[in-house]
């Protein structure tokens, strides 16, 4: 008997990998971080309010060691819950991006009930015979830009579960749909220009204007854009050419079941009907105005999460699904994504604990006694790995951007290297880091929607860090340098 036949009737257990899954991973790191505060001296800096970027900020040369808030096994247990609101305070951490990702579920359930995603899937792929690996380059482009100007990324999981289909049906797999979406965006974060989650708010704080620095920064946009591009592409091409040479080659088959639904024969037979068009229209009108909304609107959440609501039940009107096919579809999608919701609140779980701990502001000082007295190059290169390893901590743009910019930037001074330097170093680790950071919830969001376990990205994007690191490292000491 061949692999082949061998392989199982349900499609989700050949999706099984020896590797912990998301959830193992991410409540091991509650239980470290919760360790690391028995061992790391609690201490914290006086704060102030810091009006232009809307919340506290540290002060240079006020920390102190403070009594000690060990994180225990209560603790512990109650992260996962923490992580998505607080217990005694009810105030929300990631409650607003669980919901979110369940109405997105809800909504794609009610537009896959139309068939009109699939059948339009099988459409597209008949078009672009033979020019789909454009599709790559043109694509992250256009996520990139999402990412420099608004910092797109928790709004990345509602493509998922759109391209990914897209990417199989063409002949690639599903790490090269993830790849086109997390890589796409984050590298647009990593190299942000108007970024106001990310360089406005780290400006801000390192009081400078968000504007200084931004030729450097835009280099490395279109300079680290075209590198991700092409290694995706190269990837793509290779993976296409030869099945057995992709990152998740035993769960090809697999991979195909799940997202295809056995339908990814007859392109040639593809056609839409009318309601199936009009239910295209407003898929697409939906993300426009999603993206409308964020960028322009002060959107979030649960604006967000309000705009699929309404579109689902608009699709299922226009569709004429019924009330119990409506709602049936909507409950089954959103069942669907229930996994990632549970993620994103384990992963803020690993930040509360933290927090809880005061352990956070002793990291940074220990950073800021390091720093000091280091020749330029030296400086702005240890800059950027304090905050590479930061950002395993802190995956927040803005969060970090408000811990660490108050007290780092300054530093710069006396080095003579320009805070507009420290502010990319800063940005480009948190952006580099967030390609990979199993804290942050994009990242292990939608690995958990593409079906690709945690060790099968790594083994993927590994050589595409190094090649980044590299070039981050070679453009900021220019930057200094000059």
């Amino acid at each position: 008997m061949t692999e082949d036949e061998k392989l199982p009737e349900n499609p989700e257990n050949d999706l099984a990998s020896r590797f912990p899954t998301a959830y193992t991973i991410l409540f091991g790191l509650i239980i470290l971080v919760a360790a690391l505060t028995w061992i790391i001296p609690a201490g914290q800096y006086e704060r102030v309010m810091n009006e232009e970027v809307g919340r506290e900020v540290a002060v240079p040369g006020t920390y102190q060691t403070v009594d000690p808030n060990p994180q225990g096994f209560v603790e512990v247990m109650l992260a996962p819950t923490a992580g998505f609101y607080d217990p005694d305070s009810y105030v929300a951490n990631a409650i607003d991006v669980a919901l979110f990702v369940l109405f997105l579920g809800g909504f794609l359930g009610v537009m896959n009930a139309t068939g009109a995603i699939d059948t339009g899937i099988r459409s597209a792929m008949r078009h672009l015979k033979g020019h789909e690996i454009w599709m790559i380059p043109i694509l992250m482009t256009l996520f990139a830009i999402g990412g420099t100007t608004y910092g797109m990324a928790e709004e990345t999981l509602a493509f998922y579960a759109i391209l990914i289909p897209v990417m199989i049906a063409a002949g690639y797999d599903a790490v090269t749909g993830v790849a086109i979406i997390l890589v796409g965006a984050g590298i647009g974060v990593l190299g942000s220009t108007i970024n106001p989650f990310a360089t406005v708010i780290a400006a801000n704080a390192a009081n400078i204007p968000f504007t200084d620095g931004i030729v450097l920064r835009f280099v490395l946009l279109v300079g680290g854009l075209i590198i991700c591009a092409a290694y995706v592409m190269r990837y793509a091409h290779r993976v296409k050419q030869d099945p057995s040479r992709s990152v998740v080659a035993k769960q090809w088959d697999a991979h195909r079941k799940l997202f295809l639904k056995g339908h990814e024969e007859g392109f040639e037979d593809a056609t839409l009907n009318t309601t199936q068009v009009i239910a295209l229209v407003i898929f697409a009108l939906t993300f426009a105005v999603m993206i409308w909304g964020v960028s322009s609107q002060g959107w979030w959440m649960a604006r967000m999460g309000a705009l699929f609501f309404g579109a689902a039940i608009v699709i299922g009107l226009v569709a004429r699904l019924g009330e119990k096919k409506l709602t049936g579809s909507f409950v089954d999608g959103a069942r669907d994504l229930l996994g990632v919701a549970l993620v994103v609140g384990l992963a803020r779980g690993i930040v509360v604990i933290m927090d809880q701990g005061m352990i956070a502001d002793t990291i940074l000082h220990s950073a800021e006694t390091s720093l000091g007295g280091l020749p330029e190059l030296a400086f702005i290169n240890l800059m950027f790995w304090i905050e590479v390893g930061m950002s395993f901590f802190v995956p927040s743009s803005s969060g970090l951007a408000v811990l660490s910019m108050p007290i780092l930037a300054p530093l710069g001074d006396f080095a003579n290297v320009g805070r507009d330097l420290v502010v990319t170093a800063y940005q480009s680790a948190n952006g580099l880091v967030n390609l990979i950071n199993p804290t942050f919830a994009v990242v292990v969001g939608g690995l958990a929607i593409g079906r690709v376990s945690y060790d099968r990205w790594i083994a993927f994007i590994w050589p595409l860090l190094l090649i980044l690191t590299v070039f981050i490292s070679l453009i900021i000491s220019i930057g200094t340098l000059i």
